[in-house]
């Protein structure tokens, strides 16, 4: 199992087994690198822990222990999981500042204790099977112990074609489980696996701030997440797209670590999905060391045949792939990487967010002006220039048909369930009718009830867009490269100031992430402060029409769709002759099955699905 993750932990290995547990871990050393090895434990050797990510208050906390009595043998992070347990308990990961999960076992109490950090950056899969509770960083270490078996999860399947991935706590493999972020579960010899929430996001907006004193507050509460995350025995960098995230973290990360840093960014040669002269504006602006990566279709076709074993589990985001390949080029310098992830949920910077605003007037016009709308957008042939109106409303359209919550998710991605009959076979169709891959967006929706909109929506797109598929493709990608990133804006200190500012203050009209903007405003190049959101993506519609069909059409031929006997194949080629012809744009969905198959050649080579 250990073995199956060394790209995420490439520097070492320990091991500890004592008749009902072992614990394997897999180490990148970026804290502590002489006494830091892993399994630790406490001075009688009855209290064990394995962590995955980094404790950014463990200096503050040891020094608290320490004072309290506990004495500690290493320099390590990982160290004051086992003395925070013997003080507080439980409750210990109530105190921990990081992105994490790890694992506790007390030897006297024969009591495991498993915990997820409260964003959902670092992964915890687990399965409770007749032979064995096994655990670990990717479904791929659970595949590699015999209780475990490869068999698809319909209902996961069913997600994914409805997300774009799998929303825990559901899986791909059937029997395996996703540790909710901001969760604990325990398991006594005997009893039962316990889940139990220890924090959530609150939004609980406070009026009686004004706008400068929440400027200042977010500016404060930035710096001091950032100053905590430079800290490493090794070489630190930024990720760095252009876009006001990624370059208020490394404008901030230069600044408090009071070095010339390195910083990286990924671009394409299709100008309208480019950014990298935004990139090169901030680094000439903070200082650093810029270094550019471009890629291409060739470099998309050599890591496809790939992709399935770097993901672990199957994601649509287009993004993967270059994020891998940056993740790749950063290792050459550095260990530690910085990211923006995190500030477009908080603070209101996707597109989404505006089309909140924009249902709401458009569930009063008539039915007749909304069909008069569709049929002119119908009429236009689809653009595959990044952030096209056509694409847009096409999108928009498609998403306003459904209620609150689903239709936020189908203007992020994903197919609907009427689209997801036909895409199945039959039989697979029949089986999965009766699920509802929407039902917890509905009482996640329910929760807000009438109140705030934008609120609810912020909410969602955190727990499911953000935790479900945005670190996950950071992750994955990021330790297939062996590189830790970190992400400032998911500090929860950061996360709970923006559940107390009211949405105003985020969505400001027409212009997103305002209160963000007026942070920065004095710290940033104006371009790169008020400009349009972007985003990184590929130009994958025109590359599945042209230098990429061959592959598309190899892979999903209708007689492989036939024997593995999960999609339609008659859908399916529909699909690609509809879009290679330029009369739809399908690059959603055929990029998905493009990744799915991937997936399913690298960990269900079988074609058996029961």
């Amino acid at each position: 199992m250990a073995a199956t993750l060394r790209h995420r932990g490439p520097d070492s290995e320990g091991y500890f087994i004592d008749g009902a547990v072992a614990l394997g871990v897999r180490r990148l050393s970026i804290v502590d690198h002489l006494t830091g090895a892993q399994p630790v434990t406490n001075e009688a050797r009855t209290v064990w822990a394995a962590l995955n990510g980094e404790i950014y208050n463990f200096g503050e906390l040891r020094a608290l222990l320490e004072r309290l009595g506990h004495t500690f043998a290493t320099q390590s992070d990982t160290e004051v999981l086992v003395h925070a347990y013997e003080q507080y308990g439980d409750s210990c990961v109530e105190h921990l500042d990081g992105m994490f999960a790890f694992a506790i076992w007390d030897a006297i109490e024969e009591r495991l204790m498993l915990a997820r950090d409260r964003m959902g950056e670092k992964p915890l899969y687990y399965a409770d099977t007749p032979g064995a509770f096994v655990f670990g960083s990717e479904i791929r270490a659970l595949l590699a112990h015999g209780a475990v078996a490869r068999r698809l999860n319909l209902t996961g399947l069913s997600s994914f074609l409805a997300y774009e991935y799998v929303p825990d706590p559901e899986s791909i493999i059937e029997g395996v489980r996703r540790l909710p972020p901001g969760h604990r579960l325990t398991l006594t010899a005997g009893s039962e696996p316990k889940l139990e929430q220890y924090w959530d996001i609150l939004l609980r907006p406070e009026h009686s701030v004004d706008e400068a004193e929440w400027v200042d507050r977010l500016r404060c509460a930035l710096a001091a997440s950032v100053r905590r995350r430079v800290v490493a025995d090794v070489p630190v960098g930024a990720l760095l797209s252009g876009g006001i995230d990624s370059s208020a973290v490394a404008a901030l990360a230069v600044r408090e670590s009071g070095k010339r840093l390195n910083t990286f960014s990924v671009g394409v040669e299709d100008p309208t999905h480019d950014e990298r002269m935004y990139a090169r504006l901030v680094a000439e602006r903070i200082g650093t060391d810029h270094h550019e990566l471009v890629f291409g279709w060739t470099d998309a076709r050599a890591l496809i045949e790939h992709a399935g074993d770097l993901m672990d589990e199957p994601l649509v985001d287009a993004s993967f792939l270059p994020m891998y390949a940056l993740s790749r080029f950063a290792r050459n310098a550095v260990t530690v990487a910085l990211s923006g992830d995190g500030g477009d949920e908080l603070f209101c910077g996707y597109p989404s967010f505006l089309a909140e605003r924009a249902s709401r007037w458009l569930d009063v016009c008539p039915r007749w002006l909304i069909d008069v709308i569709r049929r002119a957008v119908e009429r236009r042939a689809p653009s595959s220039s990044y952030g096209a109106i056509d694409v847009l409303l096409r999108q928009f359209l498609r998403g306003h048909e459904h209620p609150p919550g689903v239709r936020t998710q189908v203007w992020l991605g994903g197919i609907t369930t009427g689209e997801r009959s036909a895409l199945l076979a039959p039989s697979i169709a029949a089986s999965c009718a009766d699920t509802n891959p929407y039902e917890a967006l509905q009482a996640l929706r329910s929760r807000f009830g009438d109140g705030d909109p934008i609120a609810a929506a912020i909410y969602q797109h955190c727990k499911f867009y953000l935790a479900g598929q945005n670190l996950v493709t950071v992750d994955r990608a990021s330790m297939a490269a062996s590189l830790e990133v970190r992400a400032p804006f998911l500090d929860h200190n950061i996360v709970e100031l923006a559940g107390r500012m009211p949405s105003s203050l985020k969505l400001r009209r027409l212009t997103m992430k305002y209160v963000l903007k007026r942070a920065m405003e004095d710290s940033l190049p104006s371009m790169i402060v008020w400009r349009r959101k972007h985003g990184f993506a590929l130009p994958t519609a025109e590359w599945l029409r042209g230098p990429l069909r061959p592959l598309l059409e190899e892979q999903l031929r209708p007689e492989v769709v036939a024997r593995v006997g999960l999609f339609n194949p008659e859908t399916i080629s529909r699909l690609i002759a509809e879009h290679s012809l330029g009369r739809r744009d399908h690059r959603k969905v055929l990029w998905g099955l493009l990744m799915f198959e991937a997936w399913r050649r690298q960990y269900l080579p079988k074609e058996s699905w029961t």
